[in-house]
């Protein structure tokens, strides 16, 4: 269900869902008045809610429509401004599974093909998790062998679900705390932090959230607000301190080099990586050069494998790579490709990895 004022956003979203095969428009609606009213009849997987409506804006439309509709995935759109991005962050305390920034200007064709990527792919991932869950089992239930197979049924090896590979926790001290997100990331990013304040009074701690300009300024007053520590999107050239949070501002990725006997920061423009800007994977890789294997690296929710390259170089070096286990991710794409990699110590629920981390500061190497 698609819903926003324009008729130009609204064509062309429609079109593009339209193109997919696995997915298709069940509505396309002017105001939030008309989703709420008419939520019932179309019944949506997902809805893309734009913010700024007449009638019924976005945010007041939200919580009517997960009244109605409880297991609704509601991406909210809005344009880069400050207001939408504190509204957006409004939106997924309220229920919203994810936001997404909407260009500037559709003649813009690299925006636009940006926007087009970001928003099929959440569709698709968020929409593919909600038909799962209410997807009856079709299990036929086994049926005993006759007589004359019960032998060969039984000598028959039986398929062992598969098991994730877990590698032991690195025997070096944590010297830095490293954490990549994406979908769902912000509040498990304020959860997680909320937690760790001892880690963050040892270590610096970095992170790495897919998210545009704005939204990352907005995103790190919620994290020192959480965490009751300072918090600022990094800047170039500054030193990575302990007591401190820094997050990659979005639209460059953050990097980290030798400075002397200190870590600092550097930021760059480089091309998008894995579809990202900024991207995990160069945070994670170019903290060994500066941490060796005293890197403790966290992947929490999120679409795609960011991360997982750079989990696997961090292993390799003597780091340490957790991941958010499936139950708690709203996508279990990051931290699943690293747990199915085999690279990882510990895969947790998002409230079991704070006090994990505490101890392993501590100097617990269980």
């Amino acid at each position: 269900m698609v819903v926003d004022d324009s008729v130009v956003i609204r064509g062309m979203i429609s079109r593009w869902i339209g193109a997919e095969p696995d997915m298709q428009v069940a509505a396309s609606l002017r105001t939030g008045l008309d989703a709420v009213n008419q939520i019932d009849r179309i019944n949506p997987d997902v809805a893309v809610l734009d913010i700024e409506m007449p009638d019924l804006d976005g945010i007041s439309a939200l919580p009517q429509l997960m009244a109605k509709k409880r297991d609704l995935i509601v991406i909210m759109a809005s344009t880069l401004t400050r207001r939408n991005a504190e509204i957006s962050f409004k939106a997924l305390s309220l229920g919203a599974a994810d936001y997404i920034p909407k260009p500037e200007s559709t003649r813009e064709a690299g925006a636009a093909e940006t926007f087009r990527h970001d928003l099929i792919q959440k569709i698709r991932h968020l929409g593919a998790k909600v038909r799962r869950a209410a997807a009856p089992s079709t299990a036929s239930p086994p049926l005993a062998p006759a007589p004359d197979r019960q032998r060969e049924a039984a000598a028959r090896p039986q398929a062992a679900p598969p098991q994730l590979v877990r590698r032991p926790f690195s025997m070096l001290a944590p010297r830095v705390l490293l954490i990549g997100s994406s979908t769902g990331g912000p509040q498990a990013l304020m959860t997680l932090v909320a937690g760790i304040g001892p880690v963050i009074d040892r270590s610096p701690v970095l992170i790495t959230q897919h998210m545009p300009p704005t939204f990352t300024t907005i995103l790190a007053e919620h994290l020192a607000r959480s965490s009751h520590r300072p918090a600022h999107e990094a800047v170039d050239g500054e030193i990575a301190k302990p007591g401190r949070i820094y997050l990659a501002p979005g639209g460059r990725h953050m990097r980290v080099v030798r400075h002397g006997a200190d870590a600092a920061i550097a930021l760059d423009d480089g091309p998008p990586v894995n579809f990202c800007k900024p991207a995990v994977d160069p945070l994670f890789t170019s903290a060994i050069d500066v941490w060796q294997g005293g890197v403790m690296s966290v992947i929490l929710t999120g679409m795609g494998s960011d991360g997982m390259r750079g989990g696997k170089d961090i292993v390799a070096a003597g780091g340490t790579v957790i991941a958010q286990d499936e139950a708690t991710s709203v996508v279990w794409g990051m931290p699943g490709a690293a747990a199915n990699a085999g690279i990882c110590a510990a895969v947790l629920p998002l409230n079991q990895i704070a006090p994990k981390l505490v101890r392993l500061f501590s100097g617990d190497r269980s």
